[in-house]
C-alpha cells in the first residue's frame, strides 16, 4: 500500500487520483483550504498553501506527492484574480519545497501539474516537448512561472515531473457538462472559427499516466499529458452533438463568445486558444493511450 499527498486536491481532477488510488487500496491524504475531515478512505488534511504548519507531519514516509494547487483560470483575468491565480501556484511550490527538506523520510517522487497553455496558439504544426515554441501573454506567463519555481526547488534525492496538461474529460465534472449543455440547448456549433485545436486526455489515461511515472524510476523532467489525436474545435462539437443525439447546433462567433463569457465571468482564451499538443515523451518511453480518440472519450465521458 502506498501513501499517496495530493496538495490541491479538492478538485476535478484531485478527485479523479483519489479515487484511483483508494481503488487501488493506497492511503490518500489530501491538502486542501477545508477543515481536517475524512470520507471514505481519503483523509482531508488542512492547509493554506503558503505557510508550514502541522499538515507538514503527513509527507513524512509517504511514497508520492503530487501537487494541483492553484486557482482556477476559469474566471475573468482582473487583477485580483490574476495575483492569486500567480500566487497560489507559487506559493505552493515553495512551501511544498520547504516542507521536503524538512523531512527525515521524502517522498521519492514530486509531480506538479502545469498546463500545456504554455505553448503558442498552433494552428500550423503540433507543439511537443522538443520543439514546442511557448506563447506570451498572462496564461503562459503564469505556467512558465509555475514550471520554473517548481523545478528550483531543491530536494535532493526525490524525482520531480513536471506535467503539461491538456483539459481532462471525465465523467464527474471539469469541461464536458458544458459542452453537453450546449449541444443539448441547440449552442453546441463551432466556437469561433472552429480551425483551433482542442488538445485533451481522458481521466482514464491521465491516473494510468501517473502510475506510469511512479513505475518507471527512470523518468523525469517536462512531459505532455495529452492524447496523440487532437482534433479542430469543429470537430468536437460535431462530437459532442453527435454524442447528445442532436444533429444541428448554431455556431457562437467570436463577439457571442465574448458577451457569454463575460456572462459568465471567464475568457475566450480557454475556448478560441489553439491548443495542438502532442505527447513526444510520453510516446518514446512506451506509455500506451487506453482511449485514443475523441468519440469513444466523449462516450465514457457521459455521452451516449
Amino acid at each position: 500500500m502506498a501513501k499517496i499527498i495530493l496538495a490541491g486536491g479538492s478538485g476535478f481532477i484531485g478527485q479523479i487520483l483519489a479515487g484511483h488510488f483508494t481503488g487501488k487500496g493506497d492511503e490518500v491524504i489530501v491538502l486542501t483550504r477545508n477543515s481536517n475531515s475524512t470520507t471514505g478512505n481519503v483523509k482531508y488534511v488542512h492547509w493554506d498553501g503558503q505557510t508550514m504548519g502541522a499538515w507538514v507531519n503527513e509527507l513524512e514516509g509517504s511514497d508520492v506527492l503530487i501537487n494541483l494547487t492553484g486557482k482556477s483560470v476559469n474566471c475573468r483575468y482582473n487583477e485580483k484574480n490574476k495575483k492569486e491565480i500567480f500566487s497560489s501556484r507559487l506559493n505552493a511550490a515553495n512551501v511544498l519545497g520547504k516542507a521536503l527538506n524538512a523531512l527525515s523520510s521524502l517522498p521519492p517522487l514530486w509531480i506538479n501539474a502545469a498546463s500545456a497553455t504554455i505553448y503558442r496558439h498552433a494552428e500550423d504544426r503540433p507543439q511537443d516537448e522538443y520543439t514546442g515554441e511557448l506563447g506570451t501573454g498572462f496564461s503562459v506567463d503564469v505556467c512558465k512561472q509555475w514550471e520554473a519555481t517548481f523545478f528550483e526547488q531543491d530536494v535532493p534525492g526525490v524525482r520531480k515531473i513536471g506535467l503539461r496538461i491538456a483539459i481532462v474529460l471525465g465523467k464527474n465534472g471539469g469541461a464536458m457538462p458544458y459542452f453537453f449543455n450546449l449541444a443539448k440547448f441547440g449552442m453546441g456549433g463551432r466556437q469561433g472559427n472552429g480551425r483551433q485545436y482542442f488538445s485533451w486526455v481522458h481521466e482514464n489515461d491521465f491516473t494510468a499516466i501517473i502510475d506510469f511515472f511512479i513505475a518507471h524510476k527512470e523518468l523525469e523532467g517536462i512531459f505532455n499529458v495529452s492524447s496523440p489525436n487532437p482534433i479542430k474545435n469543429s470537430e468536437f462539437m460535431a462530437t459532442v452533438r453527435k454524442s447528445v443525439k442532436v444533429p444541428f447546433g448554431l455556431p457562437a462567433t467570436k463577439w457571442m463568445l465574448e458577451i457569454g463569457v463575460w456572462a459568465l465571468r471567464t475568457e475566450t482564451e480557454l475556448i478560441l486558444k489553439s491548443r495542438w499538443v502532442i505527447p513526444t515523451k510520453l510516446i518514446q518511453a512506451g506509455y500506451k493511450f487506453k482511449v485514443e480518440n475523441i468519440e469513444r472519450a466523449v462516450r465514457l465521458s457521459g455521452g451516449r
